[in-house]
């Protein structure tokens, strides 16, 4: 059988925007700030500025904004998510991150928020990225080879929030997910992102929402 690929990429004039708008925006209200009177009252490295002379600090504040610009321009690129789907593996990728799934390991996938999801045949997560591509083109890539798209995720109804100790969990589940806890209200995506494969590998997915854990069990 001939093999197909479908791929639905971030377009690329999204990414050249956010990489001169971001550092733009961050230069025009750095310079604000210095028309408006000073930056003594904010935070870090722009309070400190305000101890320079004024022509440096002219120069210095935009300069600093437009590097604070890059920082949140790198931080929303890292999200910018293609996916490439044929009739022998799904394949998604962003800025130094790579996943590639078997096409035939894929039961389903799925919206959740801000996330692509791929569940396998067992209910056990297979893939979990950060997504803004359009749903619609998401469906036609998905369903035009071969794999079941849902508009929300199929097991919803049977997540169950997580407390410290529940008797339902192992051990060594439930000291993941106080890691985890942690991780979340701290708001460190690495490590979020590792503990998950860590209850993955357990038979157990997490779903966050608002600062909290839901949790069921998959075979």
């Amino acid at each position: 059988m001939l093999d197909r690929t479908t791929t639905v990429p971030t377009p690329w004039w999204i990414r050249v925007l956010v990489w001169i708008g971001a550092p733009a925006v961050g230069t025009g209200v750095a310079m604000l700030l210095v028309l408006l009177g000073g930056v003594e009252w904010l935070p870090g490295p722009f309070g400190l500025i305000e101890e320079l002379p004024d022509l440096v600090t002219t120069y210095v504040t935009p300069a600093l904004g437009a590097v604070l610009g890059l920082v949140l321009a790198a931080m929303v690129d890292a999200e910018s998510l293609t996916v490439r789907v044929s009739t022998t593996e799904v394949v998604l990728t962003r800025p130094g991150h790579r996943r590639a799934v078997p096409r035939g390991d894929v039961a389903v996938a799925f919206p959740d928020r801000d996330k692509l999801v791929l569940l396998g045949r067992t209910g056990r997560e297979l893939a979990r990225e950060p997504c803004h591509l359009s749903k619609r083109r998401l469906r036609a890539a998905f369903t035009e080879n071969g794999v079941p798209w849902a508009d929300e995720d199929p097991y919803l109804n049977s997540y169950r929030r997580w407390v410290p100790d529940l008797p339902d969990l192992p051990p060594t589940a439930n000291a993941i997910l106080a890691e985890r806890q942690k991780a979340l209200k701290a708001g460190d995506e690495d490590e979020l992102r590792d503990l998950r494969e860590e209850l993955g590998r357990l038979g157990i997915v997490v779903r966050d929402v608002k600062k909290k854990q839901y949790w069921r069990h998959a075979s």
